[in-house]
């Protein structure tokens, strides 16, 4: 079903910290089609495909994660999945939302995720 599918694009921090946004949401949508790997990437990407059954996923602790630099943090997809990945997120981190953008059947929405 897509209407979980989730894209995730993060800038700002490296590898390890685009890792840490990516695990932070494997709990609420399971594992994404990969983990960054890049160190020498600006820009990392990974895409959750709505198939796992979220209430079955595992994942680390709300709050355990830790970044060594702001990241930003695209999150792209339904309402619900948008809705779902920043409460995670701003559960996870301490974040800063820096705004949406509604398209016909999608959502976009910014985060700061701060050190």
């Amino acid at each position: 079903m897509s209407g979980t599918q989730l894209t995730v694009t993060l800038s700002g921090g490296g590898a390890a910290d685009a890792r840490a946004v990516v695990r932070a949401l494997e709990g609420t949508f399971g594992s994404p089609d990969e983990l960054p790997a890049d160190e020498n990437a600006t820009v990392h990407m990974a895409t959750f495909d709505g198939e796992t059954d979220a209430s079955s996923a595992g994942g680390d602790g709300e709050g355990s994660a830790r970044l060594s630099a702001p990241v930003t943090v695209t999150v792209q997809g339904s309402p619900e999945a948008v809705r779902r990945a920043s409460d995670t997120l701003t559960q996870a981190f301490t974040a800063r939302d820096d705004g949406a953008a509604s398209g016909d059947q999608e959502l976009e929405r910014q985060l700061l995720l701060e050190p």
